[in-house]
């Protein structure tokens, strides 16, 4: 089978390539609605997708671009130089993809697209017959669930206890009684990244004291999933790292191929599992994953839905940081983010489809604001959206226990395929240990090392981040983000790595950022990401100018 194919996506005739203005044109196929951007300088013409990398929203006209290089995506503000196809906010973050721009001998031109072949169209199996029993999907939590196939076991993402994000996230749903034995009993785990929601030390602890030996397949991103393993102290003796894009056989009848995502490749993965030629396609966290290209009409799609996995705009304050403003904003987005995972369903048309990976709380009464701010969204409405956009694709609103029969569901709309847990299950969780884990956080507070400033200087040319136009001041705080009396309050700048006492009198974007005394200093003592303390809605933050720093 070739690498790679070609097809034409927009052609112009002479007349419509001679009113192509100078800048930046916006055109629109006739044959199937697809958007495009042409650009046009000094004669010569560039041309990219009219779709932004991130979520695929449209780019308009920048009205802020005086220069008229410039587009703006209508979803998230970002911003796209088209006469360079990188993109500018965030800065110093990602390339877009430019079209071949083919001039015909008439005066036309043809946008061209090359396009790589599927991975897992490769070795293409038949999909046999299932008997009843014989695959089966149980949802435990969060994003856990086991499947049955044939004579193995494999379970996705496996975080049953304890939080996520220091002590941020916490279970929505309680697990099965015998989850942790379930776990124990796997023959293979699936973890998609390295965040805490889908990576749990705690989780894999209780694991590698019963069954150190079981088989964990990652994805060979370029920041190790397992990176702070021999730190946290947990014995797995058999991880192994696969690259993407390469089915990986478990038997005769079960494979699973790995996939990266275009928007974080460093990070995170989604999966394919196929099993006697029935397909099914997990995709986790994964803002566009595969560069978009995903297999149509497997027999079962999960994906997240739920948003508030940030602690944007819920952590922000000044400017146009305003409640009503926070309000309005966590409200469209998660409308679009509820619009784009039902034409994604849509267009792939799964036979089954299940949202999952957003069952958490911000259960600590510390997090009140929080959880009460980052409303998110409802898997059934989700499901609803999706039925009423496309009426010929089952959904699935899991609940813990819950078991999907895919033979049943397959065979006939009519045959009761979901088992529910038993009536009287307890669905959502109502206690969580909390002092266990905001103790053994705190512990780093009296840490030896924080009775000596030099940390500061230690810790962030350990860090290695530099040569960049940015100034942070970091504070600790009390619980309610209040400074403490003796904490450090410092800055630093990014561009020589220096820690002055006064900002620098060049023009730089400045940050503020106050952390919980607890969660910054464990997040230092063990040289953890500081995800732990944005994801997990740990800190506060201020910036001047109003921009997103990807790097």
């Amino acid at each position: 089978m070739e690498s790679q194919s070609s097809k034409t996506v927009l052609t112009l005739d002479s007349e419509a390539v001679f009113s192509l203005k100078d800048g930046i044109n916006f055109k629109k196929s006739p044959d199937d609605g697809k958007c495009y951007i042409i650009y046009k300088e000094n004669g010569e013409l560039k041309a990219c997708k009219n779709q932004c990398k991130h979520q695929g929203g449209l780019f308009i006209k920048d009205i802020e671009d005086l220069d008229g290089r410039t587009v703006q995506c209508t979803k998230h503000y970002w911003k796209l130089n088209v006469s360079t196809m990188q993109y500018v906010n965030p800065p110093d973050s990602f390339t877009q993809d430019e079209l071949d721009v083919v001039m015909t001998d008439e005066g036309g031109l043809q946008l061209v697209e090359v396009i790589v072949w599927d991975p897992w169209l490769a070795d293409p199996q038949d999909p046999q017959e299932l008997q009843e029993g014989e695959v089966t999907v149980t949802y435990l939590t969060h994003a856990c669930m086991e499947l049955q196939l044939g004579g193995k076991k494999m379970i996705f993402d496996p975080w049953l206890t304890g939080p996520a994000f220091a002590r941020g996230w916490w279970l929505l749903h309680e697990p099965p009684a015998d989850s942790m034995e379930r776990l124990c009993m796997a023959d293979l785990i699936y973890i998609s990244h390295m965040h805490s929601d889908h990576l749990s030390y705690p989780t894999l602890k209780s694991l590698s004291a019963t069954r150190p030996d079981v088989p964990i397949y990652v994805g060979d991103t370029s920041r190790p999933v397992f990176w702070m393993l021999e730190k946290r102290q947990v014995q797995l003796t058999n991880i192994n790292v696969v690259p993407f894009g390469i089915w990986q056989n478990i038997d005769e009848h079960l494979r699973f191929m790995i996939l990266k995502d275009e928007v974080h490749p460093e990070l995170d993965t989604c999966i394919i599992v196929e099993y006697k030629g029935h397909m099914i396609l997990n995709t986790v966290d994964c803002t566009r994953p595969n560069y978009g290209r995903l297999p149509h009409n497997v027999d079962l799609m999960m994906s997240d839905f739920a948003g508030g996995a940030s602690g944007f705009p819920m952590t922000f304050s000044g400017g146009k940081y305003t409640e009503s403003w926070k309000a309005d904003f966590i409200k469209n987005e998660r409308k679009k983010l509820m619009n784009y995972k039902t034409q994604l369903v849509k267009s792939l048309q799964p036979k089954i489809y299940c949202p999952f990976a957003g069952y958490f709380v911000e259960a600590h009464p510390s997090d009140r604001y929080i959880k009460e701010t980052n409303t998110k969204n409802k898997a059934e409405e989700l499901n609803a959206l999706i039925k009423k956009s496309a009426p010929g694709i089952t959904t699935w609103t899991p609940k813990p226990g819950a078991v999907l029969d895919l033979a049943l569901a397959l065979m006939s709309p009519s045959r009761k395929a979901i088992t529910d847990p038993p009536s009287g299950t307890n669905i959502y969780k109502d206690s969580w240990d909390f002092d266990l884990y905001v103790d053994e956080l705190n512990r780093a507070i009296t840490a030896e090392i924080f009775k000596h400033k030099s940390w500061i200087q230690f810790y962030y040319i350990w860090a290695g981040f530099k040569n960049y136009n940015l100034v942070v001041r970091v504070i600790e705080t009390d619980e309610d983000f209040i400074p403490i009396a003796n904490g450090y309050n410092y800055l630093v700048d990014f561009m020589d790595l220096s820690f002055p006492t006064q900002r620098p009198t060049r023009e730089h974007p400045y940050e503020e950022i106050k952390n919980r005394i607890g969660v910054m200093r464990h997040v230092v003592k063990n040289g953890l990401l500081w995800d732990d303390l944005y994801i997990g809605f740990q800190n506060r933050l201020s910036r001047e100018p109003d921009v997103y720093h990807h790097r």
